[in-house]
């Protein structure tokens, strides 16, 4: 299926503010929580601004690559609160929720077609409801291109970057503002993982009578969970990176279906707003045994994540020092 086209221009591409000074290429526990918190911003940034120029294209996979980025970074910044909690958050939060807002719903049906396609056993049926679906993509890819190469988004990138380098939280001089900056990433990271882990799995308890937007929370925060692991990575020594590794394994199972329950619900939404699709484009999202299989996943996935042995700062690699 071909996807429409926009190109961008030299003058649409926003780049982040310049760096005032060099950080190690590296995390390491004994690392102060401010210097770790801009290593690790300025990565998912950074691949937010390279995932640009083909999700003004149409490319699916960039876009999909750019909200994973964009999670990534917005992930970070809960991570670090309450160190990034000054009066500038606020705004950078709102511009990086209205970006996830613009990016979500091309990425949405994106993911409803494919599954139209996979599922259709009638192609001349198929046809006629793909041309709905493929216009209501293209008319919604041309809004997102647009938001792209707009004066907002430049702002946004800016604003932000300019944020993660210098912004307010990083020279407030209370007693608690300049411990949460020191704390090192070490004791950062035992805190708010087990905080999460506790938290993700407390809740997964009742998943099998939770609604939809319930779910829907549930799967936000082992999201949260998954993408920190994940940007701690450096933090790991072999042994501990086994465990990681493992515990990863089963947070992704729950993930992958948990969300696609999630694009279950959207594409029924999506379905109903379609002009002409009929009262069939709906139904195909509608499949309770595909519900029940990816519930009991999910399920089975959070109780082997609970017999494991949670988060200790014990897993950390020894070193103090950052490497370079």
């Amino acid at each position: 299926m071909s996807q429409p086209t926009t190109s961008s221009t030299a003058t649409a591409r926003a780049k982040p503010a310049t760096r005032r000074n060099a950080l190690p290429g590296r995390l390491s526990p004994g690392m102060a929580c401010d210097t770790a918190f801009r290593i690790i911003a300025r990565r998912h940034l950074g691949a937010v601004l390279a995932q640009h120029d083909g999700t003004c294209r149409g490319d699916p996979d960039a876009l999909h690559q750019i909200r994973i980025a964009l999670t990534h970074l917005r992930t970070a910044i809960r991570f670090f609160s309450p160190m990034v909690d000054d009066t500038l958050r606020p705004n950078v939060w709102a511009e990086l929720k209205w970006l996830n807002s613009q990016l979500g719903l091309v990425r949405d049906l994106d993911v409803a077609i494919e599954r139209v396609v996979a599922e259709s056993g009638d192609e001349l049926a198929v046809i006629a409801e793909l041309q709905h679906w493929d216009e209501k993509r293209a008319e919604s890819h041309r809004l997102l291109a647009r938001a792209l190469q707009s004066a907002r988004y430049k702002r946004l990138v800016e604003q932000t970057s300019a944020w993660i380098e210098s912004g307010p939280w990083s020279t407030r001089r209370s007693k608690e503002a300049v411990r949460l900056r020191r704390c090192s990433l070490a004791d950062r990271a035992t805190a708010r993982l087990t905080e999460w882990e506790e938290s993700l799995l407390r809740k997964a308890r009742k998943l099998r009578k939770l609604d939809v937007e319930k779910r829907h929370r549930l799967r936000l925060l082992n999201k949260r969970l998954t993408y920190s692991i994940e940007s701690l990575t450096d933090l790991f020594d072999d042994d501990s990176l086994a465990k990681q590794k493992s515990i990863l394994k089963q947070l992704r199972k729950a993930q992958r279906s948990l969300g696609q329950l999630n694009d279950d619900a959207r594409g029924q939404a999506l379905a109903a707003s379609l002009n002409g699709a009929g009262p069939e484009a709906g139904i195909r999202f509608l499949d309770r045994k595909r519900e029940k299989r990816l519930l009991r996943t999910a399920s089975t996935a959070y109780r082997k994540l609970d017999k494991a042995k949670p988060f200790r700062s014990s897993d950390l690699a020894p070193n103090a020092e950052p490497k370079d």
